[in-house]
């Protein structure tokens, strides 16, 4: 036996215990971090002008929600504190679901999120009356426009007159709900109205011009609106006093340096205004005091659509690459509630009080909608793999998908010609793209091997006819697409609201321009547009994220490109098609694909 060295190192046992619980600890903590980058983010620097929180106007605690699973992890709350919550009362959110936005009502610890339309029509932007007793939409049935209110106690609905059918919609109440201000599209712009609850007079217009004014956000006091516009260049948040006439009644409250703006909305105690603004990409929540109107609007954390709790919490929704989630903040601990996954889209929501008890049809709550498309699948010789079908009037380099994905492709190309009056897929940048076709650097993993994806063209970007809108979820970024509808009546589509990306505007000689691969527009472009990333991902259909180097490679950008992954990896999605030896070639820049997190679970009661 050799001698050992007397230099070796002799470990006790207990010392390798030790070992062992470090390393576990380590791994633990690192898991931690993985998983809590998943959730939103609430900004843990207080700043120098930052308010204490606004007074609870309930002591009651209300009952945690049990359910979905959390995705993310917050901060732990003191012992003083109470457990963070979802703020009390009742929700109603406008949720995308298939060809449609359909309404749905949710009440934490007592009501599970429960369907009050299931019609062949668009429901958005709910807002409950200050009462409680009534809820105010914008309704888009059978090509007309109009304000739709529901009597939550007996479920009766009533429309408002809307003489041309233009589009209105983002319904404010006023706060002895006799009123509400609201946008319209108008003389080819959005502007701010306000017309009585009864429908008996004209409307009265509160802001003209040529630029965009809409979103409006009624104060509690009565004689303050926010809302968003666009006269001094990207979307702000402005402040209109009705005590005031002309130049003199509006003022500019959110920064232009922090970027756009949207969906303000005003604490219970009308001393809170909050609202989303867009930095650097990203989403986040800004709170400005009116108590201490002169200091600048602090930022919360990430999040759309912001809505008040009566607790003095603060909801809004968190978007996901392939979906929507609710969460919570709380002012005074900076901390956030973790998601709570939707069945869809979010077109709007509303948190009020829960005064009456809610009439809602058994049957309709009961509904489950019928598929959009129904698989068939024809698996082909003694390895059952799957072949390419073509795709019949579609021009593109090899016009075909996966047999797994045929149906699907042909249930959202019939959906975007119904709801953008032209054949929005009929000519694709690419659909199915066989090995032998290598795609630009960077993309030797994409999903078009798969069969399961394809490429929107890029000269309707160029023509006019489609704009992106720019969605950082970190650490990636995604893309969300309009197409113009072909017509311009109302009857298709509804405004824009959010300005787009100018991926051109690099070339402008702009170094910062070049730098981040464009720019926002200068204004939201006019018209009514359809939003293809909402009506695709209604279907099944996944965005991609960009490329790391997209900022200086268009291509990488894949602002175009969706994917059917239906949970499956790309190795798995190709294993479809091919035998394994045909897809082993290394990869130096492999594609990001991040996890799916699939927002299939509902809030439960």
């Amino acid at each position: 036996m050799a001698e050992k060295s007397p230099h070796t190192l002799r470990i006790p046992a207990w010392g390798w215990l030790l070992i062992l619980l470090l390393v576990g600890l380590a791994a633990g903590a690192g898991l931690r971090r993985a998983v809590e980058a998943r959730a939103p983010r609430a900004l843990s620097t207080a700043t120098a002008t930052a308010s204490p929180a606004p007074t609870a106007t309930s002591t009651a605690t209300p009952t945690p929600t049990p359910s979905p699973t959390p995705t993310g992890g917050a901060a732990t709350p003191t012992a003083a504190a109470r457990p963070l919550t979802f703020p009390p009362g009742l929700t109603v959110l406008a949720l995308q679901e298939g060809a449609y936005s359909q309404l749905f009502a949710y009440a934490p610890g007592r009501l599970p999120l429960t369907r009050l339309t299931a019609d062949a029509a668009d429901h958005l932007a709910p807002a409950l009356s200050p009462d409680g007793r009534t809820l105010a939409y914008a309704l888009h049935r059978q090509g007309r426009w109009s304000l739709a209110l529901l009597s939550l106690a007996d479920g009766t609905t009533t429309t408002l007159p809307n003489a041309d059918g233009a589009y209105v919609g983002a319904p404010s109440w006023s706060p002895d709900g006799l009123w509400l201000a609201y946008e319209r599209y108008a003389e080819n712009n959005l502007d701010i109205f306000i017309r009585d609850r009864a429908g008996r007079q004209q409307p009265i217009r509160l802001t003209a011009g040529p630029a965009a004014d809409d979103a409006p956000a009624w104060a509690p006091q009565g004689r303050l609106i926010a809302f968003v516009s666009t006269r001094e260049g990207a979307p702000q948040i402005f402040l209109a006093d009705l005590d005031k006439v002309g130049a003199a009644r509006f003022r500019r409250l959110s920064r232009p340096e922090d970027g756009p703006c949207r969906h303000p909305a005003w604490s219970p105690d009308g001393r809170y205004l909050a609202w989303s603004q867009t930095r650097g990409g990203v989403p986040l929540l800004m709170v400005w005091d009116a108590a201490h109107p002169d200091r600048p609007p602090r930022a919360l954390g990430e999040g759309w659509w912001p809505q008040w709790g009566a607790d003095g919490t603060l909801g809004a929704v968190v978007r996901l690459p392939h979906g929507d989630a609710l969460t919570a903040y709380a002012l005074s601990r900076r901390q956030a509630l973790p998601l709570l996954p939707l069945p869809g889209a979010v077109r709007g929501f509303t948190i009020g009080k829960a005064t009456v008890r809610l009439a809602f049809s058994p049957a309709i709550a009961q509904i489950t909608p019928t598929p959009a498309w129904t698989p068939a699948t024809h698996p082909i010789g003694p390895d059952q793999r799957l072949g390419t079908v073509p795709l019949k009037g579609v021009e593109a380099p090899y016009s075909k998908l996966s047999d797994a994905a045929d149906e699907a492709f042909a249930a959202l190309r019939a959906l975007l010609a119904q709801k953008a009056g032209w054949d929005v897929l009929g000519t694709l940048e690419n659909a199915f793209v066989p090995l032998t076709a290598p795609l630009p650097p960077g993309l030797g993993q994409d999903w078009l091997y798969t069969g399961r994806a394809f490429a929107l063209p890029t000269t309707p970007l160029q023509a006019g006819w489609m704009v992106v809108v720019r969605e950082d979820l970190l650490p990636y970024t995604y893309w969300r697409v309009f197409v113009r509808a072909a017509k311009q009546d109302g009857s298709l589509g509804q405004p824009l609201h959010a300005p787009p990306w100018d991926f051109n505007a690099r070339f402008d000689g702009d170094i910062t321009a070049f730098e981040q691969g464009g720019a926002y527009a200068a204004a939201v472009p006019p018209g009514y547009w359809v939003d293809v990333t909402a009506l695709a991902q209604a279907l099944g259909w996944e965005r991609l994220p960009a490329l790391p180097d997209w900022r200086h490679d268009l291509p990488g950008a894949r602002f175009n490109e969706f994917a059917l992954r239906q949970g499956l990896t790309w190795q798995e999605a190709m294993a479809q098609l091919y035998p394994q030896e045909a897809i082993l070639t290394p990869t130096p820049h492999p594609t990001p694909d991040i996890p799916i997190l699939t927002p299939t679970p509902t809030p439960e009661g």
